[in-house]
Formats: structure tokens, sequence, C-alpha cells
């Protein structure tokens, strides 16, 4: 039989186990789920973790007070507004996380964010591991250099003893270094070391996706310029024949997410399709408006421009939800010089 003595020792016990499971069902929350995450159901439910680079001027950079700016933060959120309009619910509150290149997919597997807009190459070996919508832009591999250096206007020219930079390990530096043996190759440990060494002269160039390097030149107005590359002579690169004149790595970026949501890819890819249509009445379609904003205008119009040249190999607009490139094989080397 209790005892009135008894009755508050057991009240506190049960308060005490209370709040051990109340600290515990936090703990876990923190953990973040194992389970690949529904973009759809979470914006269902009011909240989505986007994930993106803090880094990457022009693309994906943190603020000061925690916001995230840029082109991709710009794609990621139209595209999870869109689906809730679609969907009838409300605008979903946005948590950022950086998603650096090498965590990407794991991310995404363990459900930690909905999604990544991260300057992300959708690549076969990509693919097999997590679902694409997009490409939302088409980037090529370019140069970056000083605004006053009129001796750097082609990639040969990197071939006349120029210090060229990219980060350690970069493909995009290699491939340079193959195809021109003159050029000197600087290795840095972020992009941001080599603007500062190329702001100093300690470089002449920076190589990576040209996205990349524009966000960098529209950061310093009036400091760099972006110069085209293309293959100065026929090449065997990775068992497949680049022609003289091709672009250098074309990039087609995705919105990566969990395999095995069709839906969620179908749904962005309608958003996509709808943030590249000029609204009625409207001068510009959201697409370019954003891409203007964070990238400036003037890199727009050359890229524009350069696009609509007579035989032209490079183009700007995506196609959405054409993923065939993975598949398309290349043209064998047979008669590379």
């Amino acid at each position: 039989m209790r005892t009135p003595r008894t009755r508050p020792l057991r009240r506190r016990r049960l308060l005490a186990l209370g709040a051990a499971v109340t600290v515990l069902a936090a703990l876990l929350a923190g953990c973040g789920s194992s389970e690949p995450r529904n973009l759809l159901d979470s914006i269902k439910s009011g909240h989505v973790v986007l994930g993106t680079k803090y880094d990457q001027p022009g693309m994906g950079q943190q603020q000061p007070d925690g916001s995230v700016v840029g082109f991709d933060a710009s794609v990621s959120e139209f595209v999870v507004n869109h689906i809730a309009d679609e969907l009838g619910v409300a605008h979903p509150e946005i948590s950022w996380r950086e998603t650096p290149s090498a965590q990407r997919e794991t991310l995404i597997g363990n459900g930690e964010v909905d999604m990544i807009a991260a300057t992300y190459s959708i690549n076969e070996a990509r693919s097999k591991k997590v679902s694409f919508a997009g490409p939302y832009l088409v980037t090529y591999q370019g140069l970056l250099v000083r605004a006053d250096d009129t001796s750097l206007t082609s990639l040969t020219d990197l071939n006349n003893g120029k210090k060229l930079c990219s980060v350690s390990g970069s493909t995009s530096a290699q491939n340079v270094k193959a195809q021109l043996s003159g050029v000197q190759l600087q290795e840095y440990d972020s992009y941001s070391s080599c603007v500062e060494a190329l702001r100093r002269s300690k470089v002449d160039a920076l190589t990576t996706d040209e996205t990349i390097l524009a966000g960098y030149a529209n950061r310093y107005p009036g400091e760099f310029k972006l110069v085209s590359m293309t293959y100065p002579k026929q090449a065997c690169v990775k068992d497949s024949l680049k022609k003289k004149g091709q672009p250098f790595s074309t990039e087609r970026y995705g919105i990566g997410m969990a395999q095995n949501y069709p839906r969620a890819v179908s749904a962005v890819n309608d958003a996509i399709t709808a943030m590249l249509a000029t609204p009625p009445g409207a001068a510009a379609s959201p697409w370019s408006t954003q891409l203007r904003k964070w990238l400036g205008d003037a890199v727009i119009d050359d890229w524009i421009a350069r696009a609509d040249a007579p035989d032209s190999t490079f183009t700007l607009l995506p196609t959405v939800g054409d993923l065939d490139f993975l598949t398309a094989p290349g043209t064998p080397c047979e008669g590379a010089s």
C-alpha cells in the first residue's frame, strides 16, 4: 500500500524520467536522420534542409548573419517555393547545410539534406549514388586573368612560362598541364588563395569552372577578365578524341537528391523549367535575372555572344531533364595528333 510519503518520490522519479527522454530525443534529432529524405514530404512538413557551398562568391556563400546567397542558393529557393505553390502549401522554412564536394553523396544518403545545388556537376559515377534533376546550368573550364594583362588572350599563351594556379589535385589544372608542357602549375589549397595570388601577381592565371571564376570577377569589379579555353589541337583525353577548338570540360550542374523518389525529381525539373521561362510582361526569366545578378552582366553578355557565334560549340541554356549525355559515347581516338 502506497503512503502519502511515497507519492511525491514516485512523482519526482517520473518527472526525471520524462526530462531524460526529452533530452535524448533532442540529441537524436540533432544527429540527423539515417534514412534518405523525400523532398516533397519535407516541403509539405514546412521545413527543408538545402545543401550548397559556403565559400564560392556568386554561387554559394554564407553571410555573417548565417544566410546564404548566390546563384545556387537562388535556384534552390525558387525550386522549393515553386513546388510548395504547386502542392498548395506554404513556402517552407529553409535551413542551409554546407556541402563540400567530397561529402555531397554521403550527406544525401544519410538524410542530412533534402537536396543539394552546389556547383554539382552531373556525371556517371555520381548518378549511380544519387538522383539528379536538371541540369540547370551549363558551364566550361576557363581562365581568370588580371584585367590589365594583355599577354594572356588564349590558352596557348600559357605555354610561355606562365604560372597557372588551381586547387591541389584539381583535374582542371592537370588537363591544361597535359596539353601545354610549358606552363608552370602552382597548386593552392583553395580557389580564394589562388585569387589572392593572382591579385598580387604571384601567378598569371587561375583555372576552374567559368561560373566560379565569374563569381570572383564580379566580387572584384574591374580587376579580372575571363578567357575561354578550347583545345589548341586534337587530343586524346580519357580515350575520347577532343577536336581543335572544342571547349575544355563541359560541366552540367544538377540538383542532387536521394534515389527512389522519381516524383521529387520530376517536380524539381518542372520548377527549373518554370525558372527558365519568362513570365508574361517580364523582361527576362527569373533564371536570367538571378544569373546576371550574381555573375555580372558583362560576363553573361559575353557568354551569350559566344554561344550565338557561327559554328559555336558552346551553349548557355540547359536542356532540363535530358541526361542522355551520361551514356553518350565519345569519339574514338583514332586520328588524334
